[in-house]
C-alpha cells in the first residue's frame, strides 16, 4: 500500500492512479461492487480489495446493500460518503446574489438569495455573500468540513488566479483577488468562474446534453456565452473565451458601459433595454411598462421580459429587437463553433417563446446550412438553483478530475494541497 508521503507529492504511480480511479468509478456510479471494479479495471481481485480498503480507510467509500446475486454469493455495493463534506456556490449577478450548500454529489440542502447590485463593489458584494452563506451554515449546524467554494461572477475571469479582468458591469472588481478572499474567510479551496460558464456546465446534466457541443447564451443585465466542446468546458487561453457582448453591432452608435460604442450589450442586454424603454415612456409611450412608471414602480430586465410575454406592446417591440440583433451574434457562433445545442437563458430570455423565436429566425437566416442541419435551439429551464448546480459540477471536476492526486492522502482537500505546497512533514 502506498504511503502518504506517495500519495501526496510523489510520483502518481500507477497503483494511485488506479486507486483515485476506483473512487471516482464509485462516486460517478460507473461501477459500484468489487467484481465490476475488476471486470471494469482489469485488476486482479487482491488488487482490487486492496484499494478499496484503502479508500475506505481514508473516509471515502463504505460498504452498503447487498447487490443481486448472479448465481453464487451476492457482492456487496459500494457507495461514494458524499456527506462526509459540503461544497458552496455562490452565484453573484448584475442585480442579485444566490448563494447555496451542497452535498459532495450536488444534493442541495439549504440556499439563500438576496437583491444586490454588484456595482456596490467586491469588498461589500463579498461580504455580504459570505455572510449568507454562514448564516447556511450556521443552520446546518453540526456540519460536516467545507471541502470548497465556487463562486459565479458576471464577467471575464482569469481562471489561473480568480481574479475578475476588466469586467465592464462590475466597476472596482478588476484584479480583485475574489479567490485569496473567500480561502481567507472560509479556509476551504475556491474556483472562481465566470457566471455563464456555470450555467453551461449546469446544461450537462439536463437529458442529451452531456457531452454535446453546446454554447450557453445568457442574455441578461449583461451578455456573455459559454461554451462546452463535448461536455467539456473551453475557456479560451486566458479565459475570455465567450464574451459576446461586446462584440460590434454594425450600424448602431449606442454607448457601452465598456467605454465603446456600438456593443452587442448597449442594443440587446437587459439594461439597454431598460434604457430604451425608460425613454419611451417618456416621451409618451402607453402600456404596462408606462403604468408601472406612474405607479412608482422601477423598470427591470425582467419587468419587461414579463409585460412583452403579457402582451404589452412596447415591450415585445423591445424584446423582438433585442432578439434579432442577438440573434445576428448567435448565428456567427454557430458558424465557427458548429454546437448540437444553443441554450439561451438569462432575464430577457425569460420573455420565452417571443424571444427564443425571434433568435432561431435569425441562426438559420445567417448560418451555415450544415451548421444548422442538426441544431437545436431551447431556452434554459429558468430555474434560479441551476448556477447552483453548474457550481457543484466545476467544484466536483477540480476535485476529483484535476487535483484529487494533490490532497488525496489528507481524506480531504485543503488550501495548500491544492494549489500543490507541500504540507511540513
Amino acid at each position: 500500500m502506498a504511503s502518504a508521503s506517495t500519495l501526496r507529492f510523489g510520483a502518481q504511480t500507477d497503483e494511485v492512479t488506479s486507486l483515485l480511479r476506483i473512487v471516482n468509478m464509485v462516486r460517478l456510479g460507473e461501477a459500484t461492487t468489487r467484481p465490476e471494479i475488476g471486470r471494469v479495471t482489469g485488476l486482479g481481485r487482491g488488487v482490487v480489495s486492496q484499494r478499496v480498503e484503502h479508500a475506505i480507510e481514508r473516509g471515502f467509500l463504505e460498504d452498503a446493500e447487498f447487490a443481486p446475486s448472479s448465481g453464487g454469493r451476492a457482492p456487496r455495493t459500494l457507495r461514494f460518503r458524499s456527506e462526509q463534506g459540503l461544497l458552496v456556490v455562490c452565484a453573484l449577478g448584475g442585480l442579485h446574489v444566490h448563494v447555496g450548500v451542497t452535498t459532495l454529489d450536488g444534493r442541495i440542502l439549504d440556499q439563500a438569495h438576496r437583491d444586490w447590485d454588484i456595482t456596490r463593489g467586491p469588498e461589500e458584494t463579498l461580504s455580504t455573500a459570505a455572510e449568507l452563506v454562514d448564516g447556511l451554515l450556521r443552520r446546518l449546524s453540526p456540519a460536516p468540513p467545507l471541502w470548497a467554494v465556487v463562486v459565479g461572477v458576471p464577467g471575464p475571469v482569469d481562471f489561473e488566479t480568480g481574479r475578475p479582468v476588466a469586467p465592464s458591469i462590475m466597476p472596482g472588481w478588476n484584479g480583485f483577488d475574489v479567490r485569496g478572499r473567500f480561502e481567507e474567510h472560509f479556509g476551504a479551496p475556491v474556483w472562481v468562474d465566470n457566471d455563464v460558464n456555470l450555467l453551461a456546465l449546469a446544461e450537462r446534466g439536463r437529458p442529451g446534453h452531456g457531452d454535446r457541443d453546446l454554447v450557453y447564451c445568457k442574455i441578461g443585465n449583461g451578455i456573455g456565452a459559454g461554451f462546452l466542446s463535448r461536455g467539456h468546458l473551453h475557456r479560451g487561453n486566458n479565459g475570455a473565451a465567450g464574451d459576446i457582448g461586446h462584440v460590434r453591432v454594425t450600424g448602431s452608435q449606442a454607448r457601452c458601459r465598456c467605454g465603446r460604442v456600438g456593443c452587442l450589450e448597449a442594443v440587446a442586454g437587459g439594461w439597454a433595454l431598460v434604457r430604451d424603454a425608460r425613454a419611451a415612456v417618456a416621451d409618451g409611450a402607453h402600456g404596462v411598462l408606462a403604468d408601472r412608471v406612474a405607479a412608482g414602480g422601477g423598470i427591470t430586465p425582467e419587468a419587461v421580459a414579463r409585460a412583452a410575454a403579457d402582451g404589452d406592446a412596447l415591450a415585445i417591440t423591445l424584446v423582438q429587437h433585442a432578439a434579432h440583433v442577438a440573434g445576428e451574434a448567435i448565428a456567427t457562433l454557430v458558424n465557427v463553433f458548429n454546437p448540437a445545442v444553443i441554450v439561451v437563458g438569462g432575464a430577457v430570455a425569460a420573455a420565452g417563446e417571443l424571444f427564443l423565436a425571434g433568435v432561431r429566425q435569425r441562426v438559420y437566416e445567417l448560418s451555415l446550412p450544415l451548421a444548422t442541419r442538426d441544431l437545436v435551439v431551447v431556452n434554459s429551464v429558468a430555474d434560479v438553483r441551476e448556477p447552483l448546480r453548474g457550481g457543484v459540477q466545476l467544484a466536483e471536476e477540480q476535485l476529483f478530475d484535476v487535483t484529487f492526486p494533490r490532497w488525496f492522502a489528507d481524506g480531504r482537500p485543503t488550501v495548500a494541497a491544492v494549489h500543490g505546497t507541500p504540507a511540513a512533514t
